[in-house]
């Protein structure tokens, strides 16, 4: 799952709730970008163990797979070099 846990906090509008005298109220939320607009959904508490373990495991997979793309290029750069000190016609 890709995205931020959030913190939304807000004011009911209820002159006897206790957020009209400066507490708001907090609820636990996951923003997320898609087709260029932030999206926002709000979590039950229930789940909000659930989902920052799949952030966690999200960005563990992202971070794996730019280390792939960094080995890879690593490995490009070096046959490139090698192929540039061995010459033209030789055999490998």
């Amino acid at each position: 799952m890709r995205g931020s846990l959030i913190t939304l906090r807000r004011r009911c509008g209820k002159a006897s709730c206790h957020c009209a005298r400066g507490e708001p109220h907090c609820s636990p939320a996951l923003s997320f970008s898609s087709k260029g607009k932030t999206n926002i959904l709000t979590l039950t508490p229930d789940l909000l163990q659930e989902v920052r373990l799949a952030l966690q495991q999200y960005r563990r997979q992202q971070q794996s797979l730019e280390r792939q793309a960094e080995a890879g290029l690593r490995q490009l750069a070096r046959r490139l070099q090698q192929a540039r000190k061995t010459p033209r016609g030789s055999a490998r």
